[in-house]
């Protein structure tokens, strides 16, 4: 199969240096001049953008004096927090080089505290995931167990995937309307481990990344590990401007651009056939890879499904899209099983370099996979329903117990996006933690700092009455007020 955009090699050297600006970092901070002493409030908020990722690791802070002069503090001050920082352990310092980015030992990223942090009895609103029927899953094991006894006497290494899961995946994209061979399939351990063999075959550290604003957390830090530039452009409650995509693609020629336009995380949009085909006709002039996350498109609640992004190209000038599928929204997380769709030389690219991390996906779950996509059509239908009944509780509590907050009704997917009206979503969730129950902020979903500080993300993954009362816990955790410090000063927002 012809690859009509080839893709260049990498340079595997980091020839960038990761600066945090002044004026930016400034911007993320708390007035110095309302809290006192100032230096502990910086040094406190500083830690936590470091914690949850809005800073990343290893990156240069400012020079001292050019945070001072950017705050309208002294020089003083801004030295006080460095030595803080450096104290325990957020920073250290490079002799002649500056003071860079750190974590104390022991403590880890709220990204990987999210999902390794210990089991509780708060209700997790912070993972917008399903989990597995048990009877679905018991099933499923017992009907695999012969293949699996066969497999035993084999190497097991499939770099690929299972060529029978491989040839299902591709059979099931023809199915949608996108003629696919198994050879343009990738099974991977999940559409996250998909996206980052992408980034680092068709990337290189200082390349321009096309993101929508806000996105999925996890992708965003992926392109931040891999020391990329993004530039973000709007999805809100109404969808995408097609001309800010059209006109950004044009003046940033971007050599990737990750979209989610299938029951968009989080916002819920869904985007339309005909800008799908725009999108698609703006990254072929421009050389652009699009990077499509399908992870929720069988998750049409209202509408039917969508067909594959890439069916929106002319004949033949599809090469350039990478469709990104995954099995954790649709069934569970756990299973740990996803795939990409791309020209077939770009796959053997990819598997080459998985194969200098991970000889290959888990058998057993790529064979559990494979029992459970021939299901599909039993199994489907009942968690769609099961989400409609959810969806409907999650906004029958807001009206009940925080009828000031606003959303729109997503047509599909797992979660609402809700506007708070004032930008307190960090504190709330800090403080609602403390009331049992963990939720993220859509400050999480931003690709620059300091914006949807007035947006929360709320799941509809948990039964109705476990939904009604994490509503009941936030309402309660909000009129007993929140930390002022978490609340930090945030000059942009976006409606």
């Amino acid at each position: 199969m012809a690859d009509a955009h080839p893709f260049r090699p990498v340079d595997r050297v980091d020839r960038t240096q990761r600066t945090l600006g002044s004026r930016q970092l400034a911007a993320m901070l708390p007035d110095p001049s309302a809290t006192r002493p100032a230096y502990r409030h910086l040094t406190r908020a500083i830690s936590a953008f470091i914690l949850d990722g809005r800073i990343a690791l290893h990156v240069k802070l400012p020079a001292e004096r050019e945070l001072a002069t950017a705050l309208g503090t002294s020089r003083a001050t801004i030295t006080a927090v460095y030595d803080l920082l450096r104290e325990s352990g957020y920073a250290h310092s490079r002799q002649g080089s500056g003071t860079w980015t750190a974590l104390p030992d022991g403590r880890a990223p709220s990204g990987i505290t999210r999902l390794l942090g210990p089991q509780d009895t708060a209700i997790d609103l912070a993972r917008a995931a399903p989990g597995l029927p048990e009877q679905t899953l018991t099933e499923a094991l017992t009907r695999i167990a012969p293949q699996l006894a066969e497999h035993v006497h084999t190497p097991g290494y499939h770099p690929y995937g299972l060529p029978e899961l491989r040839a299902a995946i591709a059979e099931r994209f023809t199915r949608r309307g996108l003629a696919t061979v198994p050879e343009q399939i990738l099974v991977t351990s999940g559409a996250q481990h998909a996206l980052t063999l992408v980034l680092g075959l068709l990337c290189r550290p200082g390349d321009r990344v096309m993101v929508e604003n806000p996105s999925y957390p996890n992708a965003l830090d992926a392109m931040r590990r891999g020391r990329l530039r993004t530039a973000s452009v709007p999805v809100t409650e109404t969808g995408w401007d097609i001309e800010i995509i059209e006109s950004t693609v044009r003046q940033v020629v971007p050599q990737l651009a990750y979209l989610i336009p299938d029951f968009h995380n989080p916002t819920g949009c869904l985007m339309p056939e005909h800008e799908r085909a725009r999108v698609l006709r703006a990254a072929q002039r421009s050389g652009t890879w699009l990077v499509i996350d399908e992870t929720l498109a069988d998750l049409a609640l209202d509408v039917p499904a969508p067909p594959p992004f890439a069916t929106h190209g002319t004949p033949g000038g599809t090469g350039q899209v990478i469709t990104l599928g995954s099995m954790s929204k649709t069934h569970w997380g756990g299973l740990r099983i996803g795939w990409l769709r791309a020209p077939a030389r770009l796959v053997t690219e990819l598997a080459g370099q998985r194969v200098a991390t991970d000889m290959g996906g888990s058998v057993l779950d790529q064979l559990l996979a494979l029992t459970l996509l021939s299901q599909a059509d039993d199994l489907l239908p009942p968690r769609l329903e099961q989400l409609r009944h959810q969806r409907t509780a999650v906004a029958a509590a807001l009206a009940e117990h925080l009828s000031y907050w606003t959303w729109q009704q997503p047509p599909g997917g797992l979660s609402l996006w809700v506007d708070l009206g004032e930008p307190i979503a960090s504190a709330l969730a800090e403080r609602s933690l403390d009331h049992g129950v963990r939720i993220e902020s859509g400050a999480h979903f931003a690709p620059d700092p300091g914006l949807f500080e007035q947006r929360l993300r709320i799941p509809y993954t948990v039964p109705p009455d476990t939904l009604h009362e994490a509503i009941r816990r936030m309402a309660t955790a909000l009129a007993d007020g929140l930390p002022q410090a978490s609340t930090g000063r945030h000059p942009h927002w976006i409606a």
